[in-house]
């Protein structure tokens, strides 16, 4: 696949905890991408975080938390992350999407 210069990438800030169908709500936006041929996707995993709630999540030893902050990051075309958003609001019940344009400048 080629990916234009020009390219959106989508990021979906949600919980560790998470659940889309059972299953991780990380890896079932994962696969679904994947399923949908989008050039591609990674998750991340942050170690302190804040939302809506103003609710901390950390993981700090001394304060253990079962719902660390994940970030799942998209990237590619416009017209794709665009057919994807219909998904993602059937998968996220609680989160942040953002989309922001990107310069490609190597797909290999």
């Amino acid at each position: 696949m080629k990916l234009p210069e020009g390219a959106e990438l989508l990021r979906i800030f949600i919980g560790e905890s998470d659940r889309f169908d059972g299953r991780p709500l990380y890896e079932a936006i994962v696969e679904e991408a994947r399923r949908r041929g989008l050039a591609g996707a990674t998750v991340l995993r942050g170690v302190l975080s804040y939302g809506v709630h103003s609710r901390l999540h950390t993981s700090k030893v001394l304060r253990l938390s079962e719902d660390l902050p994940m970030v799942v990051e998209i990237v590619d075309r416009k017209e794709r992350i665009e057919d994807f958003l219909p998904v993602l609001d059937k998968m996220v019940k609680e989160g942040l999407i953002t989309i922001e344009d990107i310069r490609v400048i190597a797909y290999r």
